[in-house]
């Protein structure tokens, strides 16, 4: 699953329109740990073993097992690893015989990703104050301000009820704004602010002045549109007094100094290709089998950072100190927990004196080898059928996903397959856990959810298709696979944000409806401990079985699924 708000989607929000920009808060803190935790009996390497027709733990097994390997380096999107990650997929997928979907007759549809970073020349003064870049200021990737002198004046405050500047009296200007996590979404609003302005400044960010400092991957894609246009400046509270009179708090319409500004982008292609990984099973029918049901997962995942760390200390303390892993990642520990901490690893020590290591590499067990390895077997499983659906099935690896969905979206803005041809898009991602162990998510109240027995979460399965979700509950009940649904993420207006954070969305911000299929995050969520010993094999089986299940039915309808509920805007803000 994409990364939490704080670490990356700022940027998302203001270079990918259907990205929600509300803040995705943390995990509340879970209550002292009372739930075991499950045995670790799984090995930390294991042989591959040739996969079976039949969809089962030991298959699934198998293919984490070698997705999530340290050769694959984390899989990170414009890496090596990542190739070997998608290349391992093409291969499969020939072997089962499906179709290829990608471009000029491949596997593979390329993203043109390519990096983005600031020449290092570059200058922003206030009058002959030169501000420190990544200090002081930052620039929204994709958007760069004018060369030249501007004018400062204040425009007001977003996620607020006051007032804010009029065109008239922002033209040619710098116009800035006091941002609240109120105003975030306003971010994706090009009619929040004045046509007639130069630039657009922000104040109130600081926390993400050097994240976009940084190099970073952006899509080359015409199609992409930046809804505050190409230039949008980030100012740190310290520069704030140099742009305004110091001491004074401005109000709406207040000249500030004049701001030079002389930013370059430097915009290279990554040095290898980040690729969509598409397959298509035929339909049976001759009328239906130009539409396609969608099963999709995602290949990418964060890669690796140095230096080591202790593997072992990393996951006792996130579980006791950040159950919700990365999203989490604010957290320290009180004094309480800390001592818990020390206990706990203790006892681990003492249980297993030789398992001590040192890691760097983020494997993505969970997060999405279990979801893309999902796919696989379903699409083993469908391939080796002895009847084929009626609708053909569309298999997509999408990349990017933990870059801002990127993949997914790059896929339904340049669909391989006729995009109004596709009636359904099931999204699997992060389906490898659900222990009570785990802290799931939360409640739109703030109460921490946990897993258990046959614990599956649904997001998004009725907001354009009642049918959908229907069906759904019937497949889980004519097929007895003893699944129990979790609808807590899927509550409207839910502070996590969880519709909006995964590949379905941007097949959903088409009208396609959706579902993703997810057992929740826990506190191995983008760590180096998310790893294929950790996960539920068995558990996967069944979720497989179950979105195989749901596939051929939609395939077999005789009529599309019925779309009641209103469809979104697909540039507009998506929030659940």
């Amino acid at each position: 699953m994409t990364t939490s708000f704080r670490r990356a989607a700022l940027a998302a929000c203001v270079a990918l329109p259907a990205i929600a920009g509300a803040q995705a808060p943390s995990v509340p803190a879970a209550p002292a740990v009372t739930v075991p935790q499950p045995a670790t009996t799984l090995p930390l390497k294991l042989a591959p073993r040739p996969t079976t027709p039949a969809i089962t733990a030991a298959d699934l097994m198998t293919r984490v097992y070698i997705f999530a390997d340290d050769s694959m380096m984390g899989r990170e999107s414009g890496t090596i690893g990542n190739v070997r990650g998608t290349d391992y997929l093409a291969r499969e997928l020939a072997r089962l015989g499906l179709r290829p979907a990608g471009e000029n007759g491949t596997f593979y549809q390329t993203i043109p990703f390519k990096r983005r970073s600031l020449d290092p020349k570059s200058v922003v003064k206030v009058g002959d104050a030169v501000l420190a870049n990544g200090a002081d200021w930052a620039v929204i990737p994709g958007t760069t301000p004018p060369a030249g002198a501007l004018p400062a004046v204040f425009g007001g405050t977003l996620g607020d009820n006051s007032p804010r500047i009029a065109d008239a009296d922002a033209r040619g200007k710098l116009v800035v704004y006091r941002v609240l996590p109120t105003g975030l979404a306003l971010l994706q609003d090009p009619t929040a602010f004045p046509a007639s302005r130069a630039a657009v400044g922000l104040i109130g960010l600081d926390r993400y002045i050097g994240y976009l400092s940084a190099p970073s991957t952006i899509v080359d894609d015409p199609a992409k549109v930046t809804p505050l246009g190409a230039s949008v400046v980030i100012f740190s509270q310290g520069a704030v007094g140099r742009l305004f009179a110091a001491g004074i708090t401005p109000s709406v319409g207040t000249p500030g100094a004049t701001v030079s500004f002389d930013v370059r982008s430097m915009l290279e292609p990554i040095a290898v290709p980040s690729r969509n990984v598409v397959a298509v099973l035929p339909g049976a029918d001759e009328q239906l089998k130009g539409e396609y049901v969608a099963i999709g997962a995602h290949n990418d995942h964060v890669g690796y950072s140095m230096p080591p760390v202790d593997h072992d200390s990393v996951r006792i303390f996130n579980h006791v100190v950040r159950p919700g892993g990365a999203e989490d990642d604010a957290k320290t520990a009180t004094d309480a927990q800390a001592a818990e901490v020390n206990a706990r690893l203790g006892a681990w020590r003492v249980a297993h004196p030789k398992a001590a290591r040192q890691d760097s590499i983020a494997n993505g067990a969970d997060d999405d080898a279990s979801g893309s390895m999902t796919v696989l077997e379903i699409a083993e499983r469908m391939a080796t059928a002895a009847a084929r659906p009626k609708r053909s099935i569309l298999f997509v690896w999408h990349n990017g996903e933990e870059k801002g969905l990127l993949g997914s979206e790059y896929y339904t803005d340049h669909s391989t397959v006729p995009r109004e041809s596709i009636v359904a898009q099931l999204n699997m991602d992060m389906v490898g856990r659900g222990h009570p162990w785990d802290v799931t998510g939360a409640t739109k109240e703030g109460a921490p959810l946990r897993g258990g027995p046959g614990y599956l979460q649904l997001v998004g399965s009725r907001r354009l298709s009642t049918e959908l979700g229907d069906l759904i509950e019937q497949a889980n009940r004519d097929g007895r696979i003893g699944l129990t649904f979790d609808y807590g993420m899927d509550a409207n207006e839910h502070p996590m944000n969880i519709y909006c954070r995964s590949d379905h969305y941007q097949y959903a911000r088409y009208g396609i409806p959706v579902t993703f299929f997810t057992t929740g995050g826990h506190s191995d969520y983008h760590q180096v401990t998310d790893e294929p010993q950790y996960l539920d094999y068995p558990h996967m089986a069944r979720i497989a079985t179950l979105v195989t299940d749901v596939a051929s039915r939609i395939a077999n309808l005789d009529h599309r699924l019925v779309i009641d509920k209103v469809k979104p805007d697909p540039r507009a803000t998506c929030q659940q």
